[in-house]
């Protein structure tokens, strides 16, 4: 959240506000605010509570501590094996059980998880039978046409509404990309900060279809964009058409924001599919 707002040294971190912001107790607030302390970049005074000791841009290290590992390893190792073609299309828990050393319990936490994003789909009894992903410059560039044909759609329907502080807090997030966070941010998240740029304006849309179709498009892009090496002067320019994009929208031009994000997911298909910024991992 400090990367995300740009914030500054010297700003408070109210727990309450963090608590409800994040969306958990103040237990686990209390015991990052600590730790952040024990690193540095948080201080604390005793009757005020927690304030920054940092800037955000100065918090490098500490993104990169925990931004390495992006997600649970188990999840992680699941979408490899499955990508280098190391799991057949059919397998049995009892086969993932062997191959990657777990507890049931605990793998089928995961394919729930697996299943919900639209990878995999449970079959009769305890077989589980792998679905389409985005593993193939060919389902690359199919997944962006469907993005060019679902996403300008977000303005032109008469239920489109924007929330004005969120617009503003997302012009923030981009022009701090813009400013040298492309420079600096981890692959993680500058990718976190596109997908949460493109998932809130299909929210906007008030699509109930619309923002399901997004989010699991993101959920299957996040499965390779994560290895791939940050093209951090491509992040700069997609963060300067995100901007274009939400001021279009702060003008209640609908009309013409709908035409810069197909050009600018058009762009960003050229320079993806075609520019050989896919991941080693993909044929």
């Amino acid at each position: 959240m400090v990367r995300r707002e740009n914030r500054r040294a010297g700003e408070h971190l109210p727990e309450a506000v963090l608590s409800e912001q994040i969306g958990t107790s103040r237990s686990p607030i209390q015991a990052a605010l600590r730790h952040l302390l024990s690193l540095g970049v948080v201080q604390q005074d005793a009757n005020r509570g927690f304030f920054l000791a940092k800037d955000a841009r100065d918090w490098d290290q500490v993104a990169a501590m925990y931004s390495s590992q992006p997600d649970d390893p188990l999840y992680l190792a699941i979408a490899e094996e499955r990508h280098a073609g190391r799991l057949p299309d059919e397998v049995s828990e009892a086969e993932l059980m062997r191959h990657f050393k777990v507890a049931r319990s605990t793998l089928r936490k995961i394919l729930a998880r697996i299943s919900e994003e639209g990878w995999i789909r449970q079959r009769v009894g305890h077989r589980w039978t792998f679905q389409s992903m985005i593993d193939s410059p060919e389902a690359y560039e199919e997944s962006f046409l469907f993005r060019q044909a679902i996403e300008p759609i977000c303005f032109l329907g008469s239920s489109f509404r924007y929330d004005p502080a969120q617009l503003v807090a997302l012009r923030r997030e981009q022009q701090a990309i813009v400013d040298g966070g492309y420079e600096t941010m981890t692959v993680i998240e500058l990718f976190e900060s596109n997908s949460r740029f493109h998932e809130m304006v299909a929210e906007w849309s008030n699509n109930r279809f619309i923002l399901h179709s997004v989010r699991r498009v993101n959920r299957l892009r996040r499965l390779v964009e994560y290895k791939q090496p940050a093209k951090r002067s491509a992040r700069r320019r997609q963060a300067q058409e995100h901007i274009g994009i939400l001021d279009a929208i702060a003008k209640h031009d609908l009309l013409l924001a709908a035409s810069l994000m197909r050009a600018h997911l058009d762009d960003a298909r050229q320079d993806t599919v075609h520019g050989e910024a896919l991941p080693p991992s993909l044929p």
